[in-house]
């Protein structure tokens, strides 16, 4: 056999092994093989002219391993966000699951929708995110390379992994904080008199609530700029909302939260600032209720490779803001891109 030949296919073959490895290198180490994404300015973030604020939240995805239902997931996210055009969306939790083979690949697939549309995005995690072979420092790590990530660590000596503010500007004055919105981690699981239970929020945390709230009422002179928050794992109070006079939406399971109360409530009525806070965790239950002057709700189930009802269609929640008053309005999108549920 001529040599040239011999020689030049064992380059070409040294050359394809080079380019399979780089290629495997770029999903198990993108910090490394990829350019590091700038992440978006929260700065972007400002009321509309006509003086709303849109989030859609996403709740409980569940992505896993990027096909079968994930795609069904993926067609309503962008179904919703080409109908409702929000200026953030929210991921409330549970947004990969611990199958999630590839962490990074994972949470680019998921947030796609938003990439492709230019949409900023936050999230929080869930009790089921870090099941797998990423933590929540290092999906946190790899969220912020992705396009129009919003999301943080947060303080280093707070518990948890995503615990920060964002701020909204406003429409006349982007510089001017207008509204807050508060994520915090819900962290997931512990033991608790020799069983397994979920997690509550920790003392480290509420006090950098408070510390947070009480620095923006100090600029702002006195005065509570209107706040929304969102975590994964409802509060206890979640069941005085459903029992409240001014409920609306449905309950299919029982509030899976904390058999300890945290005491963020009560920090929320102390600072007198957040005026509602979202979750999910509870896929079929999507309920809004006010207690004590907040409202605690429910985002929708968005996720399809995870449990549900028959008859409880996939969705996501609407919230829109309203610039200057201690206001929001609500409501539900649901799958098909055509139902809507409004609620007051």
């Amino acid at each position: 056999m001529d040599a040239a030949p011999r020689k030049k296919r064992e380059e070409t073959e040294v050359h394809m092994r080079s380019v399979r490895l780089l290629m495997a290198l770029a999903f198990l180490f993108p910090s490394v093989c990829a350019t590091q994404q700038v992440a978006a300015s929260a700065a972007s973030l400002r009321f509309r002219e006509d003086g709303t604020f849109r989030i859609v939240q996403f709740a409980d995805v569940h992505w896993s391993w990027g096909f079968g239902k994930d795609w069904q997931s993926l067609r309503l996210m962008g179904a919703v966000l080409d109908i409702e055009r929000p200026d953030l969306v929210v991921y409330t939790g549970d947004n990969i699951t611990g199958r999630a083979p590839l962490a990074y690949r994972a949470l680019r697939q998921l947030t796609a929708p938003c990439a492709e549309r230019g949409i900023p995005w936050a999230a929080v995690f869930g009790n089921h995110d870090d099941e797998g072979y990423a933590g929540r420092q290092r999906q946190m790590e790899l969220m912020r390379m992705l396009p129009h990530c919003l999301a943080s660590a947060g303080p280093p000596d707070v518990d948890g992994v995503s615990n920060y503010v964002l701020v909204v500007g406003a429409s006349q004055a982007p510089d001017s904080p207008a509204a807050l919105l508060y994520f915090i981690d819900s962290l997931g699981y512990m033991e608790y008199q020799g069983e397994r239970k979920y997690n509550y929020i920790q003392p480290s945390q509420i006090a950098w609530y408070k510390n947070e709230s009480g620095r923006f009422l100090e600029r702002n002179v006195g005065r509570p700029l209107p706040a929304i928050a969102f975590f994964h794992i409802p509060l206890p109070e979640y069941r005085l909302a459903w029992e409240s006079a001014n409920v609306v939406g449905v309950k299919q399971e029982e509030v899976a939260d904390s058999p300890v109360n945290s005491g963020l409530f009560a920090a929320f009525k102390e600072m007198g600032d957040v005026m509602a806070a979202f979750v999910g965790h509870d896929h079929v239950n999507d309920y809004i209720g006010e207690v004590d002057g907040i409202y605690l709700g429910y985002g929708r189930g968005t996720g399809y490779g995870t449990y549900g009802k028959e008859g409880f269609p996939r969705g996501a929640r609407v919230i829109e803001i309203i610039e200057g008053r201690r206001q929001i309005r609500t409501w539900l999108r649901l799958e098909g891109g055509v139902q809507e549920i409004q609620i007051p």
